[in-house]
């Protein structure tokens, strides 16, 4: 519900008639051009790789940007290269090779994810010395082999179990 209020509220704020966008002369959104569809057809910007044409301009046209705009309807070729910076900066924010780089956003989960690890590392510590009470004396190994020992002289589960993998006469493992 709340995204249909805002949606309805921005659309409500452009003022854009939905057949401005067919007609032949390009619509503007407030003093920015609408300049293609987007990638929802929505009047907003986004740099994307998906989607590399913005529905509007980055920047609102300024008379500095408007001569340029008309002097770029001539030779290309009598426009310097500050000029065509001008114009591609005013019509997008960044270059494709600006918003693809990386952020190194990946160092900061990776140290986050060592700082969480290392603090449950530290819990289960606390909580092995502390909480838990210590290991059964039947698990030492000592302890292990005479139970062992015991289950083979009462001769348990001779026919296919422990008891049937020991050699009595010579004692050991058959």
């Amino acid at each position: 519900m709340a995204n249909f209020l805002l949606r309805r509220a921005l659309l409500d704020a452009v003022r854009v008639p939905v057949g401005t966008r067919a007609s032949s002369e390009l619509a503007k959104v407030g003093n920015r051009e609408w300049v293609g569809f987007g990638f929802n057809g929505q009047p907003n910007y986004v740099d994307r790789p998906d989607f590399p044409m913005p529905a509007v301009r980055f920047r609102p046209d300024t008379p500095d940007i408007k001569v340029l705009r008309e002097k770029e309807k001539g030779d290309w070729r009598k426009l310097t290269i500050e000029e065509k910076k001008a114009l591609y900066r005013a019509s997008f924010c960044q270059t494709f090779a600006e918003f693809q780089a990386p952020t190194g956003e990946w160092k900061g989960v990776v140290g986050w994810t060592l700082l969480i690890a290392s603090f449950s590392l530290w819990i289960f510590m606390g909580m092995k010395l502390f909480v838990y009470p210590e290991m059964p004396e039947s698990l030492k190994e000592e302890n292990q082999k005479a139970q062992l020992r015991r289950m083979l002289d009462l001769k348990v589960n001779p026919i296919d179990g422990l008891a049937s993998k020991w050699d009595y006469e010579n004692n050991r493992w058959k």
